[in-house]
Parts: C-alpha cells; sequence; structure tokens
C-alpha cells in the first residue's frame, strides 16, 4: 500500500455546482494528509448494457481503469426518491461487470449521503451500503454520515465554513484512513 492509500471518489450528483461535488471536494482537500483522493467522473458513462461488452466503451474502460488503480472508494451522494441517483447506479453496475472482473471486490469503502433537507439522505446511504455488500466492500461502519441541511454549510465560493460539520468531517477522514490501514494490512505471518 503507498504511504497515502489512493482514494477513488465518486460522486453521485452530476451538477457541476453540486452540494455533493462540493462536499467531495472539501473531503480531498481535508483528507490531503491521510489520503490521495480523486473525483472520479461519472457523466459520461453510456448506460450499462451487456451487449456493449462485445466492444466496450471508451468512458467504461476508463471507468474501470481509474477504480482498478484505487486502493478505496468513498461515495458521496445525495439521495433521489429515497435511494441512489441513477447515474451513480449506472457507475456501479459499469464498474462491477462484467460478472466475475468487479473492480470493486475486496475494497475498503466508506459512503456520506447529502441533502439540503432534513433526513441526512439516510435511504440513499443506506441503499449504497446494500450495493456495497454484493460488491464485497468492507464499509466503514463508524461514524455514520448522513448530513442534513447542506445548502447552508457552504459559502458563495464553495467552502465549508460550518464548523460542526468540519469537525464531524475530520472525524471521518481520519476514522476512514484508518479503516484502509486495518483491511488492507496483511493478515499475521503473510508479510
Amino acid at each position: 500500500m503507498s504511504v497515502k492509500p489512493e482514494v477513488a471518489v465518486l460522486v453521485g450528483s452530476l451538477r457541476k455546482d453540486s452540494l455533493s461535488r462540493k462536499l467531495a471536494l472539501d473531503i480531498s482537500e481535508r483528507a490531503a494528509g491521510h489520503l490521495a483522493c480523486t473525483l472520479v467522473e461519472i457523466a459520461d458513462l453510456p448506460h450499462y448494457n451487456q451487449d456493449l461488452e462485445a466492444q466496450v466503451p471508451a468512458p467504461w474502460q476508463r471507468l474501470r481503469t481509474q477504480l482498478a488503480a484505487a486502493e478505496a472508494l468513498l461515495f458521496v451522494t445525495p439521495e433521489y426518491n429515497r435511494s441512489i441517483p441513477g447515474a451513480l447506479k449506472n457507475a456501479i453496475d459499469v464498474g462491477s461487470r462484467p460478472s466475475g472482473r468487479s473492480v470493486f471486490n475486496g475494497k475498503p469503502a466508506a459512503v456520506i449521503s447529502q441533502t439540503p433537507h432534513k433526513l441526512g439522505g439516510f435511504g440513499a446511504n443506506h441503499a449504497l451500503r446494500q450495493c456495497c455488500v454484493f460488491l464485497n466492500m468492507p464499509l466503514l461502519q463508524q461514524p455514520e454520515a448522513y448530513l442534513s441541511g447542506t445548502a447552508e454549510m457552504f459559502d458563495s465560493h464553495g467552502k465549508l465554513h460550518s464548523h460542526d460539520t468540519a469537525k464531524f468531517l475530520d472525524k471521518f477522514v481520519q476514522a476512514f484512513a484508518a479503516w484502509i490501514a486495518r483491511i488492507r494490512a496483511p493478515a499475521p505471518g503473510e508479510a
């Protein structure tokens, strides 16, 4: 494992100025001392269709290559209709196929859901966790990250100005870095 684990960050919202993207950028900066975070774009991915595996679309190959190179995954997502956005589900489908060649298998992961509303994206968080279980991704359990009222947390330049949220995100980043190290550590006798 590298000194700072390479973390692929998948953002569930496609909007350039989305709250999820702002949050992902803040976390990437905040984590710089512990993790090397890279946002992996998903907007250009054609919908998953097994017929396209005969001639894999370039955006699918790019995504698969980026995710395969990462040591861990961080999902930052809004909640759409009590679940994850279709674009994020599509990226998960593309990365998990073809069967038996998932780029997610065994990679430590964490989920942060956010919403400008009150429930903190609870439905999206748990829908994503369900996908991660199937994909065999050891998932950070604590601290759980459901952020409510995120529209009020950023200034006009997209910078986080909520002190309480910043403290929580620092704790989250430290826990995630420790989780990655724990999952990636060689078993006794393997070193």
